[in-house]
């Protein structure tokens, strides 16, 4: 992989996760390219990175192993139309990180048979502790799925989908799941502070508890639910604190709420399609 050449078009958040980590696995910045129409985010890009910048897509997308689509979604369609001549003549794989769009969609705007990589990564990618799930459409070689996966396992570990269909679940799990944690860390925080902690304290005992058991859960064989038993003694504090859960049918509400996450993914999808 480290003389393949990747260009990102859009120098936003992703692409600089993606390119940081990429480059701390090893693979040469000369060969990362970026297409980014704001000219102070291609100076600081270039700057920080060493990679090569350009303002037109298509000079930074010419001769390209892999390209990169890290645009808002609203904005892909065109951005596919506009390089879809040059990605048919160099057989580039294409990556799109943008939610919602269907590598259906995507292919229609870039000609028609090409190799496409849906991804779908979460905001933990920015230190490098993200989950993405990825789909290959028919037309990406062996070779070309090899690339997708080391490039976005550079932020983190990633996951292979055999049905496309699967990403509104991954979207409503994982893709807006960092924002269910942060919930609940608020909500743990606020009730230490309703208890007589100061804001510091409760913040502090908040997020390391939260490292601590995603660490625990991580590095164990096993399942979440046994590691609460383990520490759920009848009678206890946690017990009581868990009762409390369950009378309110926790387990219910993330259904629902994961089932509304889904069900508007696949909405948004539809969405993208009918605007074109």
């Amino acid at each position: 992989m480290s003389e393949q050449v990747i260009a990102f078009i859009g120098g936003g958040n992703m692409a600089r996760s993606l390119i940081g980590g990429l480059i701390i696995d090893g693979h040469p910045p000369a060969a990362l390219r970026v297409a980014e129409p704001d000219t102070e985010r291609r100076e600081r890009l270039a700057e920080e990175f060493g990679v090569q910048v350009f303002e037109e897509n298509a000079t930074a997308a010419r001769g390209a192993d892999a390209v990169i689509l890290a645009v808002k979604p609203a904005m892909i369609s065109a951005v596919a139309r506009d390089l879809s001549q040059q990605i048919q003549a160099q057989g580039s794989l294409v990556i799109s990180v943008a939610a919602g769009i269907r590598s259906r969609s995507l292919a229609e705007w870039l000609g028609g048979d090409v190799a496409i990589v849906r991804a779908m990564p979460n905001t933990p990618a920015l230190v490098r502790t993200g989950s993405t799930a990825l789909f290959a459409n028919a037309a990406v070689a062996p070779e070309q799925h090899e690339l997708a996966e080391t490039t976005m396992r550079a932020v983190g570990i990633i996951v292979w989908l055999t049905q496309e269909d699967q990403m509104d679940a991954v979207t409503a799990l994982s893709g807006s799941g960092p924002a269910y944690f942060f919930y609940t860390m608020e909500a743990m925080q606020s009730a230490g502070q309703a208890l007589g902690l100061d804001a510091k304290t409760a913040r502090l005992l908040t997020l390391e508890t939260a490292l601590g058991a995603a660490r625990m859960a991580l590095e164990s064989s096993e399942e979440p639910a046994e590691l609460r038993r383990r520490v759920t003694s009848p009678g206890g504090t946690t017990a009581a604190a868990i009762d409390e859960f369950d009378q309110a049918n926790l387990l219910a509400i993330y259904a629902r709420a994961l089932e509304a996450a889904a069900k508007r993914a696949h909405a948004l999808g539809d969405e993208l399609e009918e605007t074109e």
